[in-house]
């Protein structure tokens, strides 16, 4: 993977680049995440020398403790400020690992609490108006139709969607093969419906967007290339638009939807976990906030004292 070059002052860049194979290589975290950690890590450092560090190995908790509290008067979301300290931290410690200091310098750093919002995510019977939006049979509407199903059908996130490949899709034994952060493979349920639509789309809708030069790619604009995540997201808007949605559809809510409705229909937490590619369940958990009225229907179906 390429590392990514830091535009810190010198004296604290070195470190920050080896910090950045490091994460790349061994951890596997994204390209956008480590681009983040880049910009992250070299705020901090413009910061820390301006107030006298001359490199890493001589931050000093209180400075870092300065650069903290700085980033609560810039009006940072409070997700990109717990992403800030977490470059911080995670840098901290690997230069503890490296043997370049004997103490982690964030370890009394206090960050923002991270109040983790429910997904806006859309009813059964929206989805239902969604999937139904694309009409006719010309090939765009077949490979709408055809995307929509799928979308909802596998819970991808929108990067996988735009990038999957021929090879990648078997319909015979409804399951595709997925790609996703970290370049890690998982194998993902497509269900009846998606797999006829997408039947459908390669028979009659695929071949004649097809040209000279198409490759693999499942889904083609009208030049024969792979949609791109905007045209995904444009189609989203036009079809949520034309299904009289009065929510504002994203297309990350298809993938909310995906993950709410399994879990309410009573799906095991680590199964929706392997399917959406979570590499923690602590990130799955967030659709357990379910609405009260389900708690309490779920209590009085399976409580052993609520049985007469």
């Amino acid at each position: 993977m390429r590392v990514e070059h830091s535009q810190a002052p010198a004296a604290f860049a070195n470190d920050i680049e080896a910090f950045l194979g490091f994460i790349g290589l061994e951890r596997g975290l994204s390209k956008n995440t480590i681009a983040a950690y880049t910009r992250d890590l070299d705020q901090a450092a413009r910061f820390l020398a301006r107030r006298g560090a001359a490199d890493w190995r001589a931050v000093t908790a209180a400075q870092a403790g300065e650069w903290v509290h700085s980033l609560s008067r810039e009006r940072y979301a409070v997700a990109s400020l717990a992403r800030k300290l977490t470059a911080l931290r995670m840098l901290a410690r690997f230069l503890v690992r490296e043997k370049f200091r004997e103490d982690d310098f964030t370890a009394l750093l206090a960050g923002p609490k991270l109040v983790r919002k429910i997904p806006g995510t859309l009813s059964a019977a929206e989805v239902a108006r969604l999937l139904a939006a694309p009409t006719g049979g010309d090939p765009r509407a077949l490979r709408d139709r055809a995307l929509l199903e799928l979308f909802y059908s596998s819970g991808l996130r929108v990067s996988e969607l735009a990038a999957l490949s021929l090879q990648q899709i078997d319909l015979e034994n409804g399951f595709i093969r997925v790609f996703g952060k970290g370049a890690k493979e998982r194998i993902v349920p497509v269900g009846g419906r998606a797999c006829d639509a997408l039947a459908t789309y390669l028979a009659a809708g695929r071949p004649h967007l097809v040209k000279p030069k198409t490759g693999s790619q499942l889904f083609l604009n009208n030049r024969g290339a792979a949609l791109s995540r905007v045209m995904l997201w444009l189609l989203v808007k036009k079809y949520a638009k034309r299904a009289g949605l009065t929510k504002n559809v994203k297309p990350h809510g298809l993938r909310h939807s995906f993950a709410t409705h399994l879990l309410a229909g009573g799906a095991d937490l680590r199964a929706i976990q392997e399917m959406l590619g979570h590499a923690s369940i602590s990130t799955t958990q967030i659709y357990t906030a379910v609405e009260p009225s389900r708690l309490l229907d779920q209590h009085a179906k399976f409580h052993p004292r609520n049985q007469r």
